[in-house]
């Protein structure tokens, strides 16, 4: 497999023109009936593509800025971004894509149960010990070559990879860019860091106990982040009632609560899209190296973020520049190429924006179109998505007046915000695209409760998208008889866990760097 088909979204681009219930055979399930007749086509989607494509950032706003950077969602540091990335990789591993072309329907759908969508992290543990023994050392996971960087951190690995640069991971998109790649190692380190408290536990019990603590850190933390409050306690009730998941098992709410067999379309081609829009254009990784933008032109390895290729011995990523690990600037820090105080980078808001970058994907990303915002569109417009206001009805809720889907960046400022999708098209009116729709479902809803918001409120999934999301990950919860549902006595580590026993991604993370907040 080259390393274009390894890249983001390429696996659509092989289906295109493909008869589209060849393209959901053996891959896709639909929680509602397919749309396959909009009245908007594909030169009104190109407009709004367009149109939620911010212009470039430049100069790029100071790190130092005060006020900080209006983007920003407070309240979310970057981590969930690309936390939420590599959850997407570990529900959507699908090492059967290279059969399909070969395997008739029957011999397809003989293999759906070799590949459901869970949270069972083979992204991370592959085919297992005895097909990939490569990844493994005993029942700890192989690290890769040592990186500097980070003081803070001695232990700073990459991931493994060949002599000839690539990652040897279990879902090789984990290398795709340099921050979910230092992730990876992060989350090996973790499942080192359990076999440390328990030495004598054979490789099963250990990774259980690390896809359990993965878990309860999605259900627990990533989703209240994310997902407005209310859908994602009706969702979860134990969030509610202060008690474990398994004693209060999820509501999906969706029409798939007995368990998912395959990945929902309106999850993976529109709803759990929303991270796109969170994508800074530019990130610090650690003190001794200045800001670098995720993609450039450049041919310089050093040059930008992107991934598929070793990362400078230099990069250790220091995570509290991207979440409060509680890990703040001593008084003397080191020098710095331009210093900065140690705090974390957030998210941008979840809106109908994304930064420039996203506009023009470099070829070895993505083409035809290189535009992120209009390959969404465009996929959701081939595999018939419902629109947004339909999926509503069919949850109950009211859908969103026309006036009130906001096209560009979030704002409180009625001056500066962007047209409505009617004024894009006319052809949009009653019928968003699902993609577009959850993201000014999460602008409007965050702010509609409040008397006075302002551009530091968090914006999170409102009750449309909130529900996709939370649902989809409650009914693969339930529909996996090894999942922290049916764990009763599961609670995370004492050694990993805060005084209070919380535990969160950051308690993760200083899990796997040895050190607790």
């Amino acid at each position: 497999m080259s390393t274009n088909e390894l890249r983001h979204g390429t696996w659509w681009d092989r289906l295109r023109g493909i008869p589209l219930d060849k393209a959901m055979e053996g891959r896709f399930t639909r929680l509602f009936d397919a749309q396959p007749n909009q009245p908007y086509n594909e030169d009104d989607l190109r407009a709004l593509a367009l149109a939620m494509t911010a212009s470039p950032d430049v100069p790029p706003t100071p790190e130092t800025s005060d006020p900080p950077d209006a983007e920003e969602n407070s309240g979310v540091p970057a981590a969930y971004t690309y936390f939420g990335q590599f959850i997407d990789h570990d529900l959507t591993l699908d090492p059967t894509s290279s059969l399909r072309e070969r395997l008739n329907p029957q011999q397809l759908q003989d293999l759906v149960g070799f590949r459901t969508p869970r949270f069972d992290l083979d992204c991370l543990y592959g085919r297992g010990p005895d097909d990939q023994p490569y990844l493994y050392n005993g029942v700890r996971m192989q690290l890769g070559n040592p990186m500097a960087g980070n003081d803070r951190d001695p232990h700073a690995v990459d991931v493994p990879r060949g002599p000839n640069g690539r990652a040897l991971i279990g879902d090789p998109r984990n290398d795709e860019n340099r921050i979910v790649a230092q992730l990876q190692a992060t989350m090996l380190r973790f499942h080192n860091a359990v076999v440390g408290t328990m030495p004598d536990a054979d490789f099963a019990t250990i990774r259980n106990l690390v896809r359990w603590h993965y878990q309860w850190v999605v259900v627990n933390d990533f989703l209240p982040t994310l997902v407005n409050a209310a859908t994602v306690k009706d969702v979860f009730p134990h969030l509610a009632a202060g008690t474990t998941v398994a004693e209060n098992p999820p509501v999906p709410g969706l029409p798939c609560n007995d368990g998912l067999p395959l990945m929902p379309v309106e999850f993976s081609v529109a709803a759990y899209r929303f991270g796109h829009s969170m994508i800074r254009p530019i990130y610090r990784l650690n003190e001794s190296l200045s800001r670098r933008q995720i993609f450039s032109t450049s041919t310089d390895p050093a040059g930008d973020l992107g991934g598929m290729r070793p990362i400078p011995s230099d990069w250790a990523i220091d995570w509290q520049f991207f979440l409060d690990i509680g890990d703040g600037a001593p008084d003397d820090p080191p020098e710095a190429n331009d210093p900065i105080p140690r705090r974390p980078q957030n998210s941008y808001k979840i809106d109908t924006s994304l930064v420039n970058p996203l506009g023009l994907l470099p070829a070895v990303i993505a083409s035809n179109p290189s535009s992120l915002a209009e390959r969404n569109l465009l996929r959701g417009l081939t595999f018939e998505l419902p629109t947004g206001q339909q999926v509503a009805r069919a949850l109950g809720e009211q859908p969103l007046d026309d006036a009130d889907i906001k096209i560009g960046k979030a704002t409180d400022d009625p001056a500066e915000q962007g047209p409505s999708i009617t004024e894009i098209s006319i052809n949009f009116a009653g019928h968003a695209p699902l993609w577009t729709y959850v993201l000014a479902e999460a602008w409007q809803t965050s702010w509609q409760a409040i008397a006075k918001p302002d551009n530091a409120t968090p914006i999170r999934l409102g009750p449309v998208g909130g529900r996709i999301v939370a649902g989809t990950f409650a009914s693969l919860l339930l529909g996996d008889r090894t999942s922290i549902v049916y764990a009763p006595d599961f609670a995370p580590l004492d050694a990993f866990t805060q005084a209070d026993g919380t535990f969160g991604l950051a308690d993760l993370i200083n899990a796997a760097l040895g050190r607790k907040a």
